[in-house]
């Protein structure tokens, strides 16, 4: 127990908890059956199913979304999934540049919501023109249908509570206690034990995911270190150009990316990625392209890295989590 607790405290010293969210109104109606003159009672649910409309061109929203979709893919390569998603883990070395990057997303996202406001009338007006000439074609009663795309418009005034750029950052922590807000006195010694075994059983239940996310986290860095290795040989070994400095490149910034990445510490992984640093990126991809042994140097070195990353992630991890856990524990008690 006193592992695990330690364990956490580290990792609130390692990093922070981010979640990012970005809304915007998305434009879509689900129709129901009898939107398009169907009987809702002859269909069968197993096999139709009409889904979501686009009460909107694509366009309309297009460039929120590309806002969105960046969002997201920065999030992603720069952080782990904390309890199956719930939050993402940062690790300090990375968390200036995420939050400048996120600012600089979130004034790119409030220039086309501004955008989308002013021309929401007029949207909304040449759609509704668009949906009545399809409505026309498509259903006995285009008005009904009509009827539904309409009120499915929010009116203007409404319209900017569907936006929202967001970002929080949280600790991660233990419960300690619930509040008590007893209906009786009668009911509190209940109401006492109910509550406290509930904070028991959820500290046992996030001492034991976090010990599995550290675990996961140096399993997946260890994946994408085998992952870069296979596509870096398959672009040697298809691309008419041989080496590629392109390619030699994203192996350095992953090393970069490791460094920045590697909260939980992982040596032995690190210690892989500096020799092949060393021994093999002070080259140029030119100077891999006129040295065949050069380059078949390269090559083994990509094949044999990958294989040894591949059979480090699929290691258990407890003695480097349970390590991790003890540097904190020291690093405290020095501090103490």
């Amino acid at each position: 127990m006193q592992t695990n607790n330690d364990l956490i405290r580290v990792l609130t010293r390692e990093g922070v908890l981010v979640n990012a969210s970005v809304r915007y109104w998305r434009g879509c109606l689900k129709l129901k059956p009898e939107d398009i003159g169907l009987d809702a009672d002859a269909l069968s649910k197993r096999l139709i199913s009409l889904g979501h409309k686009r009460l909107l061109p694509k366009e309309a929203t297009a460039e929120l979304t590309l806002v969105e979709g960046r969002v997201h893919a920065l999030i992603e390569a720069n952080t782990f999934p904390f309890l199956n998603g719930l939050a993402h883990f940062l690790p300090n070395a990375k968390l200036g540049e995420l939050t400048g990057t996120l600012k600089e997303l979130e004034s790119e996202y409030w220039l086309p919501q501004h955008q989308f406001l002013a021309d929401y009338a007029r949207l909304r007006a040449e759609a509704t023109i668009e949906w009545r000439a399809m409505a026309e074609k498509l259903v006995v009663d285009p008005e009904k249908l009509l009827a539904t795309i309409e009120a499915a418009f929010p009116q203007p005034e409404r319209m900017a509570k569907h936006f929202s750029f967001d970002v929080q950052l949280f600790q991660i922590s233990l419960p300690e206690s619930l509040a008590l807000e007893l209906v009786s006195t009668e009911e509190q010694q209940g109401v006492i034990q109910a509550r406290q075994r509930a904070v028991e059983e959820a500290g046992n239940k996030i001492r034991r995911d976090t010990e599995a996310f550290v675990a996961d986290c140096i399993a997946s860095l260890r994946e994408q270190t085998a992952q870069l290795c296979d596509e870096m040989l398959h672009s040697i070994n298809s691309c008419q150009t041989g080496v590629h400095q392109k390619t030699l490149n994203r192996l350095i910034n992953f090393i970069d990316q490791f460094k920045q990445m590697n909260f939980a510490n992982d040596t032995v992984m690190a210690e892989q990625l500096n020799t092949i640093r060393q021994d093999l990126l002070s080259r140029t991809a030119k100077e891999y392209r006129d040295n065949d042994f050069a380059r078949n140097r390269l090559v083994d070195s990509l094949h044999q890295l990958s294989n040894t990353a591949k059979e480090m992630a699929k290691q258990d991890a407890t003695e480097l989590v349970q390590r991790f856990g003890e540097l904190g524990r020291r690093k405290f008690n020095l501090a103490a």
